[in-house]
C-alpha cells in the first residue's frame, strides 16, 4: 500500500510500505481523510522540531478519519462500511500516569507519527490502517473532512478543560491557525462572554470572526493593538496562546488580569518569559498536551451540530499531490486546514 514517508528534512516521498496484521481486537480501516497538522510541517521543513529529530523514516499523519473494512472477532460495536474518526492516543493503560487517569502523559504512548521514541512511531498517513477498536469513534452524520477534524479538537477541548470555569469569562487567543480558530470554538461553547483573537494574517483572521471571534487584531499593521486591554492591570481571564511565539505570549501576559490563567498550546521551542509580570500579576501558566478522553466527546460536538469545523476546510487534495499539500498548509495566507484525500465513500 501507499503511504506519506518523510526521510528528512524538504523530502518527502510516497513509499510502498507492508500492511499490517489485526488480531481480534483490532479493525481494519481503509483512510478516508487525513489533516495535515503542525507537528507534521515541523517534520517536513526542520526534520523535527526542539530535541526531536527524525533518526529514520516515518509515516507521517494523525488526523485521520476512515471507512472501517473488516473487525476482528472480539469486535462489537463497530461495522463494515461504518465512517470513523481514528485516535492517534494509544496509552499503554498500565503505567503509573495511565492509572492516575493521566493518560496522554503515558509513560510508553504509541501517539501516531511520532518521533520522540526510537524506533519511532509510525503515522496514519497510508491506505490501509490497522487500530484498536477502541481508537475508532463512530463518525456517522459527518463528512470524512470533518471527521479528520477530531483530532485538533480534542486538542482545545483538552485545554478548556483545564482552563476551567469558562462560564462569562473574557478569552485572548493569540495565533490563528487550526488550534487558535478551533480555540475560539470551544471557548464560546464553554460559555466564554467576549473573545478577542490575534494573528498576523488577514486570512486566519477573517476565519476567526467568521466563527465568532468578537474582534480580531493584526499584530502586523496594528503592533500596539493589545495596548488599552492593559489598563488597569489587564482586562482578560483566559489566555489561550496558540502560536508557540514569545512575543504573542508577552503581549498575552500584559493583557491578562490578575490571576488570569494562561494556556499553553503553541509548541515554538523554549522562550524566555517575563516572571516578574507572571509573579506580580499572580498568574497561572498551565501546559496543555494532546488530549484523550476529549477526543470522543470532540466527535460527539460535531455530530450534534455543536462545534462546526467546515469553515476550517480550505483545501482537500489527492494522495497523489500529498507535496502540494504540505506547501499549501505552510502557507497561512491562504489556507487554514488543508486534507489530503486517500479514498472516498
Amino acid at each position: 500500500m501507499k503511504a506519506i514517508v518523510i526521510h528528512a528534512a524538504h523530502d518527502l516521498r510516497i513509499d510502498e510500505v507492508s500492511a499490517e496484521r489485526p488480531g481480534p481486537r483490532d479493525v481494519s480501516l481503509r483512510l478516508a481523510n487525513g489533516g495535515v497538522c503542525g507537528s507534521d510541517l515541523h517534520y517536513y521543513h526542520d526534520g523535527g522540531f526542539g530535541p526531536v529529530k527524525l533518526r529514520e523514516p516515518m509515516i507521517l499523519g494523525h488526523e485521520v478519519s476512515a471507512y472501517v473494512e473488516d473487525i476482528g472477532a472480539g469486535v462489537k460495536t463497530l461495522k463494515p462500511g461504518q465512517l470513523v474518526s481514528v485516535s492517534p492516543s494509544r496509552p499503554c493503560g498500565s503505567c503509573s500516569y495511565c492509572q492516575e487517569g493521566q493518560r496522554n502523559h503515558c509513560l510508553n504512548m504509541r501517539f501516531y507519527g511520532s518521533a520522540i521514541p526510537f524506533p519511532h512511531i509510525q503515522g496514519a498517513f497510508r491506505e490501509r490502517l490497522v487500530a484498536l477498536a477502541d481508537q475508532c469513534i463512530p463518525a456517522d452524520g459527518l463528512t470524512p473532512g470533518e471527521a479528520a477534524m477530531a483530532e485538533p479538537l480534542a486538542v482545545v477541548l483538552h485545554a478548556t478543560r483545564r482552563a476551567g470555569q469558562m462560564v462569562g469569562k473574557k478569552v485572548l487567543v493569540t495565533g490563528c491557525g487550526p488550534i487558535g480558530v478551533l480555540a475560539i470554538l470551544a471557548a464560546r461553547r464553554a460559555g466564554a462572554a467576549e473573545i478577542v483573537a490575534t494573528d498576523l494574517s488577514d486570512y486566519t483572521l477573517a476565519i476567526a470572526r467568521a466563527v465568532g471571534a468578537d474582534r480580531t487584531i493584526n499584530m502586523v499593521s496594528a503592533p500596539d493593538g493589545l495596548a488599552d486591554y492593559g489598563a488597569d492591570k489587564g482586562h482578560f481571564d483566559i489566555l489561550y496562546e496558540c502560536s508557540g511565539a514569545a512575543p504573542a505570549l508577552i503581549s498575552g501576559i500584559g493583557a491578562l488580569r490578575p490571576r488570569g490563567i494562561i494556556l499553553q498550546l503553541g509548541l515554538g521551542g523554549d522562550m524566555s518569559l517575563p516572571m516578574q509580570a507572571i509573579t506580580s500579576k499572580e498568574l497561572d501558566l498551565r501546559g496543555s498536551f494532546r488530549f484523550h478522553e476529549e477526543f470522543a466527546v470532540g466527535v460527539e460536538l460535531m455530530r450534534k451540530g455543536l462545534i462546526d469545523v467546515k469553515p476550517l476546510i480550505s483545501h482537500t487534495v489527492p494522495l497523489e499531490a500529498a507535496e502540494e499539500a504540505f506547501t499549501l498548509a505552510s502557507d497561512r495566507s491562504v489556507a487554514m486546514k488543508t486534507q489530503i484525500v486517500f479514498s472516498g465513500a
